[in-house]
């Protein structure tokens, strides 16, 4: 945990840190997110293929980095409501069912995107 009391330069030095161990244990125990991943790795090049302005390239990856981005506070809910017991609550349920469901919209958002720009 950081200090609270880190200012400055140090303060992002640790931030740094925090998060590279962030992306390591989504990797580790997320599938989804190593899909997501794969999928970002796919369609960049085919976004840059595709995109016929710099607008519609940022549009096209912009909207994978969304999902991989919904999918990190996903797994952080997960995570917690996980710590806190692993017994059936309505509750839990429901915080991880929400979590989900923004995972979900997030690749509507991306699959409208993408065929929005190359087929309208």
């Amino acid at each position: 945990m950081a200090k609270q009391n880190a200012k400055g330069l140090r303060r992002l030095i640790r931030a740094c840190f925090f998060s590279a161990s962030g992306f390591k244990a989504t990797w580790q125990h997320e599938e989804a997110f190593r899909q997501e991943v794969v999928l970002f790795c796919v369609t960049t090049p085919l976004a840059f293929w595709l995109g016929n302005s710099p607008v519609e390239k940022v549009l096209l990856i912009g909207s994978i980095v969304l999902v991989m981005l919904v999918e990190l506070l996903n797994s952080a809910v997960e995570a917690v409501v996980d710590r806190v017991g692993h017994e059936q609550h309505e509750l839990s349920g429901r915080a991880k069912d929400i979590g989900s469901a923004a995972v979900t919209m997030a690749l509507a958002w991306a699959a409208c995107t993408w065929l929005l720009i190359l087929f309208g």
